[in-house]
Formats: structure tokens, C-alpha cells, sequence
């Protein structure tokens, strides 16, 4: 069952969340098991942002989650965003 991860969060500091980010990937290339992304600003509050996870199984993410570079720059980033970081852990039950 495919398994999304929904982060949300508010900074000022998006040029160094998306340096982490790329950070990220290139330290997980072949090793990540993140099958798409997608990040969101949202219209209605001016610096809160939205990362939309997709893995292929919950079990998968836990992997993933688990990587030391995942951890790494998870810790990074929390503490770039103002107020902490919100996740919801959703299974995929439908999708059309």
C-alpha cells in the first residue's frame, strides 16, 4: 500500500531549506526510497510551506526515515522552520 507523508511548517529561511533539501538528495541518491515530492506554498499564510511525500509502503519510508542523512538533515531542518514541523502519516487507500 503506498504510503504519504505530508510535512508542514513556516520559515523565513527558504533558500537554506532548499539548500538541505538538495543536500539531501544527492547524499541519498540510490539509497532514498522517496518516489515523488512535491512542495506547496500556501496562498492563504504567507511563509508556510507544505511537503507532500510519496513512498512506495509505509515500511519503505521507515527505511528511508531511518538513513543517517535523512536524520541529519531532518534535525537541520527543524530548526529552520519557525515553530516546528507538523507531519501527518497517511496510507493511500484510492487514487484515481
Amino acid at each position: 500500500m503506498k504510503f504519504v507523508q505530508i510535512m508542514e511548517f513556516q520559515t523565513s529561511r527558504t533558500d537554506e531549506m532548499d539548500a538541505l533539501e538538495a543536500e539531501w538528495r544527492k547524499a541519498t541518491e540510490g539509497k532514498r526510497t522517496l518516489s515523488r515530492e512535491l512542495k506547496a506554498q500556501d496562498r492563504d499564510r504567507p511563509g508556510t510551506y507544505v511537503l507532500i511525500a510519496e513512498f512506495p509502503s509505509y515500511e519503505a519510508a521507515m527505511r528511508n526515515n531511518d538513513l543517517p542523512e535523512t536524520q541529519r538533515i531532518a534535525e537541520q531542518m527543524s530548526k529552520l522552520a519557525e515553530g516546528g514541523i507538523t507531519f501527518r502519516n497517511l496510507d493511500i487507500l484510492d487514487e484515481h
